[in-house]
């Protein structure tokens, strides 16, 4: 296929580049230049303009959030001379902005379809996110080729491009709240004269095998979050983004409201840019240690 890549941040070259080695042509358009040098170097094409992107079959997009994404893409301008036939927002961003872009797209025209990942940049890079996907079952169809270049299995939910955000939003909450949990257990045993380390064995091995306490539950115990494989301020645009669906559907979030000031109190203290396990830190200042 001829795809245009819009947004190459550690996520989204680590796509591209899965794209490229499936043998597809790619043409990437960053804000910033260097990583579109970066992604020129392996095979791909630069586009000079959001334009010459949606000049592609089908575009790809994936950048940090609403305002970004309103901003470059939600632009009549820009979608009225497209000649892309679907774009795929691979974005976490909020259910409201979905709709709101649905609406554009086939206003316009060009299929709209919401496909956020579940995993890291090394899980990118190795081809084995899982995909999130919603909107016509048509260009869910179209895009398998794609989905199949950058992730290990892809998730169907259904014609409404929303529900993809929906299910990513919860499933970030969930990733949260596991790692404030591990987190204040940690802080626990380490008050107590307990290894961490070997609480984190003890869990693994037993209550809570596989890869969200083995990952960030390591992090957390040898105080490591850099570099960061998905940044902490994210993990605070995510819970927020939980909270105003809340807000919306009169869905209490109680857990939420918690890991928002445990993630702001982090990003007080300079930890915005570490890794998400940096939440472990505002535990351990709450216990003194």
């Amino acid at each position: 296929m001829d795809v245009g890549f819009i947004g190459l941040g550690g996520m989204g070259r680590a796509m591209a580049r899965r794209l490229l080695a499936a043998g597809h042509t790619v043409r990437v358009w960053n804000r910033s230049p260097g990583p579109v040098a970066e992604l020129v170097a392996e095979g791909a094409t630069a586009a000079g303009t959001l334009a010459e992107a949606f000049g592609a079959e089908v575009v790809v997009s994936m950048l940090a959030d609403d305002r970004v994404v309103e901003s470059l893409l939600l632009n009549e301008e820009l979608l009225s001379g497209a000649r892309a036939a679907a774009h795929v927002n691979m974005a976490t961003v909020s259910p409201e902005l979905s709709r709101r872009a649905t609406e554009l797209h086939v206003r316009h025209g060009i299929g709209y379809v919401a496909a956020p990942v579940l995993g890291r940049t090394d899980v990118a890079e190795a081809g084995n996110l899982n995909i999130l996907a919603a909107g016509p079952a048509a260009e869910l169809d179209r895009l398998a080729p794609l989905f199949e270049a950058m992730g290990r299995r892809t998730w169907p939910l259904g014609e409404d491009p929303a529900a993809a955000n929906v299910a990513k939003i919860s499933a970030n909450f969930l990733l949260v709240s596991a790692i404030e949990a591990f987190s204040e257990a940690a802080a626990l045993a380490e008050a107590n004269g307990l290894d961490p380390a070997a609480l984190l064995d003890v869990l693994t091995n037993s209550l809570f095998p596989g890869p969200v306490y083995a990952g960030y539950g390591t992090m957390i115990t040898r105080q490591s979050f850099e570099p960061a494989g998905f940044r902490l301020a994210l993990g605070l645009k995510d819970v927020n983004l939980a909270l105003e669906a809340g807000t919306a559907a009169r869905v209490p979030l109680p857990l939420a409201s918690l890991l928002r000031d445990s993630l702001l109190q982090a990003v007080a203290h300079g930890r915005g840019e570490q890794d998400l396990a940096a939440i472990s830190t505002t535990s351990r200042t709450r216990a003194g240690i």
